[in-house]
């Protein structure tokens, strides 16, 4: 029986045993919770209205509101969260708390509307006249000052409030002042006063009965966009049950699975703990640079497998310090020699024992160029393994770039005496991609191509698409370069995209390339999605293929 059956029967014990005896507890009490969690959670909502409501008429903005949001948390023991009609403005209990923000509750939201209502100031007098007169200072009040108290609130500053012959909250620095903290109440431009005329003037020409709920509306219209919006509150959260059942049965029934959890996991024990303590040993030593760490991996239970797993990531990790290894001396092998001929040349001229002719200068130049290409070739390829080397990616015609590649190799190919050719295609072959780092790929399969082919010889580049047409998923764009070289033996192919490897060891750097172009160009075709591949044959030639996804959506040629 395997570990994860014997786990999932005891905890399928536990919890039937824990189902059946908590099943009666709260059966007896859940009914008369929810009702007084329904009363609970109304007298709720009508203090968290009330109490945003009044903090939105003090200070005329929402600055500020996380303190009574907090208050209001600790106060009704709910989680709260309110935010905007857009969502960027949102203020979360949780969060508040320093905790991760969970899911709302089932509850729907409720609306806060803090904006004020025009209306008569219920107090001495009758309605003020002219209304259009008493509507048109209201919106010009309230729109300066409520921008007056938001710049107050960032300065930390309470304003004082009063109101006006319309019951609308008219907002002044301490002490009714108009300039505090670095604020000062701002004028109304002349565009939103001609549109509080506007709209004041409508409720001119209407009847006495319909005259201030004519100002009401109009007052609303033109103060809907300054001052604090309209809020969404949601009260609990999903993992909320807002239910407690008696402790004392509760901690009875707690004890009794405990214990069978207990008696549970002295039975699982012994089967668990003496691999694991095997494997934390031999994970502190594999820690500790011991490599050789292995741990006995038998049975065919997770734990086993887990014990085979860790073996084989410790293989993954001998295997790699090993390429490492074998990296570093690599490099220090093919730096070690020219750089000695350099160094000896420029020491040999510093004594005066060699005349620096333009031709040894030109000479060690080409040399030191060499050497910049090899650790150029070294940085690209360590950008590409690290998923580091960066693609700016687009829609291009396979075709134009076997034709990029050949121009570029031309002067080569005709210094060597190959022939290099482009076979037409009809039709374009599109890809998506990015065009110099393909174009890279190719060209150091072309200077591979060229370099290994004998004068006489030739390199053809040819482009297919094998596709299934429009209809198909993706299609594939085949791109080869074919060379008619003395070939790679069969037993050399796996090696071939190995670092520093050349399949002519005999050939120097200035013919045999830096041995790191083809890992350069795989590593390049792999992060397009794509493939690249080489068939050979000894007196024949060698044919490279780069097949590239095509996606579905980009017209091309197709079949």
């Amino acid at each position: 029986m395997s570990f994860r059956v014997r786990v999932l029967a005891l905890l399928m014990l536990v919890a039937v045993a824990a189902t059946a005896a908590t099943a009666w507890l709260t059966l007896r009490q859940v009914t008369r919770q929810i009702s007084e969690s329904t009363v609970s959670d109304r007298q709720d909502v009508v203090t968290v209205d009330r109490r945003l409501r009044e903090h939105a008429d003090r200070h005329g903005t929402w600055h500020g509101v996380e303190k009574v949001v907090r208050s209001l948390t600790e106060s009704t023991g709910q989680r709260i969260r309110v935010q905007d009609e857009t969502g960027e403005f949102t203020i979360d209990s949780d969060a508040l708390g320093g905790r991760t923000p969970r899911p709302v509750g089932a509850a729907p939201p409720f609306l806060i509307e803090p904006r004020p209502q025009a209306g008569v100031f219920p107090g001495p007098g009758t309605v003020p006249t002219p209304l259009t007169k008493a509507t048109l200072l209201s919106i010009v009040d309230y729109r300066a000052s409520v921008r007056f108290a938001e710049c107050l609130a960032l300065a930390g500053i309470t304003p004082s409030v009063h109101r006006d012959r319309m019951n609308v909250p008219v907002y002044r620095g301490p002490g009714g002042r108009t300039r505090a903290g670095g604020c000062a109440l701002p004028r109304v431009t002349d565009a939103e006063h001609e549109r509080a005329v506007a709209g004041a003037q409508d409720c001119a020409a209407v009847s006495h009965d319909l005259a201030m709920a004519c100002a009401s509306r109009a007052f609303a219209l033109q103060t809907v966009d300054v001052g604090p919006q309209p809020l969404r509150a949601s009260l609990g959260a999903l993992d909320d049950t807002g239910l407690t059942v008696a402790s004392r049965p509760a901690v009875l029934v707690a004890l009794g699975v405990g214990g069978a959890a207990v008696l549970g996991a002295l039975l699982l024990s012994r089967a668990v703990l003496r691999p694991v303590k095997d494997l934390t040993a031999a994970s502190r030593g594999l820690a500790e640079g011991d490599l050789a760490r292995r741990v006995p991996a038998s049975g065919g239970d997770e734990i086993g497998e887990l014990g085979r797993s860790f073996n084989r990531m410790a293989d993954a990790l001998a295997a790699g310090e090993e390429r490492q290894r074998r990296l570093i001396g690599d490099i220090a092998h093919e730096l070690r020699t020219p750089l000695g001929n350099l160094r000896g040349y420029l020491e040999a001229m510093q004594d005066g024992y060699v005349e620096p002719t333009p031709e040894l200068l030109a000479s060690l130049h080409e040399e030191a160029m060499l050497q910049q290409r090899i650790v150029d070739d070294l940085q690209d390829l360590a950008l590409a393994e690290a998923g580091a080397l960066t693609y700016h990616r687009t829609e291009l015609d396979a075709r134009d770039l076997l034709d990029a590649c050949a121009t570029a190799h031309r002067a080569l190919a005709d210094g060597a005496g190959v022939a290099l050719a482009v076979v037409p295609h009809p039709l374009p072959v599109l890809v998506h991609g990015d065009p110099a780092r393909l174009r890279q790929a190719l060209s150091n399969l072309v200077g591979n191509a060229v370099r290994h082919t004998e004068a006489g010889g030739r390199v053809t580049l040819a482009v297919a698409d094998r596709g299934t047409g429009r209809t198909a998923r993706t299609a594939e764009a085949a791109l080869t370069v074919r060379d008619t070289g003395s070939g790679i033996p069969a037993d050399q192919l796996p090696y071939l995209f190995d670092r520093f490897w050349r399949a002519d060891g005999a050939r120097g750097r200035a013919t045999g390339g830096s041995g790191l172009g083809l890992p350069i160009a795989r590593q390049i075709v792999d992060d397009h999605g794509g493939r690249l591949e080489v068939s050979s044959e000894v007196g024949t030639g060698t044919v490279f293929t780069v097949t590239l996804p095509v996606p579905k959506g980009l017209t091309g040629g197709g079949t």
